[in-house]
């Protein structure tokens, strides 16, 4: 019978950093209130907190954010793991929009803060006094930021899910092999591309209110964000005018740049991005011929002879493991790697030294460490997402307080 593949150790959360004196973060002094909720804006909340910003999670009473019962998998406390990618760093509490007091409380914390995050549908929270026309008059230095499907005019009223937006937006139609089933992408690529794009014009508008003291709406849809993220797919189309389709993991424009089959059957990832990279592939493989023969020399070629030139690679290929050819061709300087499971991918970078795992409090699941690197203002040790209402008493005290008193400490 076949051994069954053994598996990487998991790699282990860093230790919290030393008790050493804080330092300056670069959001400090920043309060954000999120209200929003499943994963673009509740991510790119996550990233201000991450900067420094303080975070107030708004949720709604008895349910909460709907990635609360988005489970299986649940962590040990029943967490659904799909909140906790969302929502660490933060303080949490519920309003009743539709109670007078909550809707008022909800309204001072608008006031009061310097972001204010959201994905209702447009126009729907002028009856509490939060849409932006509202929030802003109050509070003139308030960046808004709302996060919708289709933007506020004609598609105003289409919900946006992630999933439809990537077959609606055409990411589906080019994900999968050639005559396959249309796939969506392994993870809710949007919604995460979307975070990143609300976090960006987030910044950006605080950089003007740092030099003007106006704040401003931010705008972000994700039909939009996936559409500026199809780059050259989206320019292909417009130059020729004809649409791209599924190529697997194959690149429309540069070749090898795709998976390769290699002792038996196992996929290596080569992606060669010029001509140099090329003859060292040609070299290692024993076959420096195939980088002077005029069908594979350069890359206009090789994307045309695509056929002939995988048969001659995966020949050679079969000899060794995708880990074996991985040493020897990045010795080399030829970018590949094997196909990792998500395990593999997190001991990968542990042992490169990233520290890809980090802890947030005993008895909670750990998150993957913030990309962010900063030098000068490095991102904040985050802590445990919020359990329901678990700051609420005291945010509610707070709010029902002198404006200028500061928030109550994080206990």
């Amino acid at each position: 019978m076949p051994q069954p593949h053994p598996q990487p150790p998991r790699p282990q959360p860093r230790p919290p950093a030393d008790a050493t004196p804080a330092r300056a973060r670069a959001l400090d002094g920043i309060l954000v209130a999120d209200f929003s909720r499943v994963l673009a804006g509740p991510l790119a909340a996550s990233t201000l907190a991450d900067l420094g910003a303080e975070v107030i999670k708004v949720e709604r009473p008895g349910s909460g954010d709907d990635t609360r019962a988005w489970g299986p998998p649940f962590a040990a406390d029943r967490t659904a793991a799909y909140f906790d990618a969302a929502n660490r760093s933060k303080r949490g509490m519920t309003l009743d929009l539709g109670d007078p007091d909550d809707a008022a409380a909800a309204r001072e914390l608008a006031r009061r803060a310097d972001v204010l995050i959201e994905n209702f549908r447009p126009g729907s929270l002028a009856r509490y006094g939060l849409d932006p026309t509202t929030t802003l008059a109050a509070n003139p230095g308030l960046v808004h930021c709302t996060i919708t499907g289709f933007g506020s005019g004609a598609g105003a009223r289409l919900p946006g899910y992630d999933f439809v937006v990537q077959a609606v937006g055409g990411l589906m139609s080019i994900t999968g092999e050639p005559g396959g089933t249309p796939l969506k992408a392994g993870v809710a690529l949007v919604d995460v591309l979307t975070a990143k794009d609300a976090t960006t014009g987030i910044l950006a508008a605080l950089r003007h209110r740092d030099r003007t003291g106006q704040g401003q709406l931010v705008e972000v849809n994700l039909l939009s964000s996936l559409l500026g993220s199809l780059v050259n797919q989206a320019s292909g189309y417009l130059a020729t005018g004809r649409d791209p389709g599924p190529m697997g993991n194959r690149h429309p424009s540069i070749a090898p740049y795709e998976t390769l089959a290699c002792r038996e059957g196992q996929l290596l990832a080569v992606a060669v991005g010029n001509d140099r990279q090329f003859r060292e592939l040609a070299r290692v493989l024993g076959a420096p011929e195939l980088a002077e023969d005029l069908r594979f020399a350069r890359n206009e070629d090789r994307v045309r002879n695509r056929t002939d030139l995988i048969k001659a690679l995966e020949d050679r290929l079969a000899a060794d493991t995708p880990h074996g050819w991985t040493g020897r061709l990045s010795a080399a300087s030829v970018p590949c790697g094997p196909v990792n499971t998500v395990s593999e991918a997190l001991e990968l970078a542990a042992r490169l030294g990233l520290d890809p795992v980090t802890p947030v409090g005993e008895g909670r699941t750990p998150q993957v460490t913030s990309p962010l690197r900063l030098s000068g203002t490095p991102v904040a040790q985050p802590f445990a997402p919020p359990r329901l209402d678990e700051h609420g008493t005291a945010l509610r005290t707070w709010l029902s307080g002198p404006a200028d008193d500061p928030l109550p400490p994080r206990m």
